[in-house]
């Protein structure tokens, strides 16, 4: 299915759930109707109680050396001034007992999305939202152990994270331009408060909305297909660094950091795929990572790359 066969159904407000690889060249599409015969379950709950269970990951995690030299390339290219910011990830082995059903039954999460024997996503970044004739975009970027002393603090205040922040604040604010009318920063970093199991985390998020008109019903696959892939996971300029993340992570995202949402006939949400483990012959792959700025630090960015290893 195209993005034009996505159109097609919002003129004819056919509810459907839409899944897509991260770079958007790998997508699916299926009316709400027909899922059940898909051997695929989703939810969308933000207002969603927390069950506390006892279950971890064991990370057999990529090795600081191999990670360091990615994380060098990158630097090289962000003085050179061919990117701004890149979000620089990399798969963790890891071992668990459950079943992706039981990963997906027991995960804490706004959105979560389990994809046959294939895949889940766990995810608390919301990817765009549309109600009415607006838009809205949630882009989450800034990542803090919620157990030191001063983390909102420290978090809001740190130059490194502030300068991320706001690039990726700036790449969102012109993709919702493209399709998008009186786009504005409704809110500037505002932190929650996220439970990984192992410890709570604080993120850092902002609210950016613009207006569609009342017709982005039927060019609703002419939106996403302007904004994908999600800069929130990519980085700045999107096109080049796009070309540098193929060149330096060395593995195939897949369907990692895509987007899922569902239309129901009258509004659009959607999330971020991240958060996500993925069945392999191998066993389970974990993929994981975090933006870089010419401020970052590779020890810190790769503890955040750990951190994020985790069953909500």
């Amino acid at each position: 299915m195209t993005f034009k066969d996505i159109n097609s159904l919002g003129k004819n407000r056919e509810p459907f759930i839409f899944i897509s690889d991260f770079l958007a060249q790998n997508i699916e599409v299926i009316p709400l109707c027909e899922l059940d015969s898909h051997d695929i379950e989703f939810c969308i709950n933000e207002n969603y109680t927390h069950k506390k269970h006892k279950n971890f990951f064991k990370k057999h995690a990529i090795d600081f050396k191999e990670y360091k030299k990615k994380f060098d390339e990158v630097i090289e290219h962000i003085k050179s001034g061919d990117t701004y910011l890149l979000n620089l990830t990399a798969p963790t082995k890891i071992h668990s007992e459950l079943t992706l059903k039981e990963i997906y039954d027991n995960a804490n999460a706004h959105y979560k999305l389990r994809y046959k024997d294939k895949f889940v996503c766990f995810s608390p970044e919301k990817f765009i939202r549309i109600k009415d004739s607006t838009i809205n975009t949630f882009p989450m970027k800034g990542t803090i152990d919620a157990s030191i002393e001063d983390a909102k603090n420290k978090i809001l205040h740190d130059e490194k994270e502030m300068a991320e922040h706001t690039m990726v604040v700036d790449l969102l604010r012109n993709d919702l331009s493209i399709v998008a009318s009186d786009v504005k920063v409704e809110e500037f970093r505002y932190v929650q408060k996220i439970d990984s199991g192992e410890k709570e985390l604080l993120q850092v998020s902002s609210h950016i909305s613009g207006n569609v008109g009342n017709e982005w019903h039927e060019r609703i696959g002419t939106i996403l297909e302007s904004l994908l892939p999600a800069g929130s996971i990519s980085g700045t300029p999107k096109k080049s660094t796009l070309k540098i993340i193929k060149d330096i992570e060395g593995y195939d995202r897949g369907f990692f950091s895509g987007v899922f949402g569902i239309y129901d006939g009258e509004s659009f949400d959607s999330g971020v795929m991240i958060r996500y483990v993925e069945k392999t012959e191998n066993g389970y792959i974990y993929k994981s990572g975090g933006g870089l700025t010419l401020d970052s630090e590779a020890k810190l960015e790769y503890n955040e790359l750990l951190d994020k290893v985790y069953l909500p």
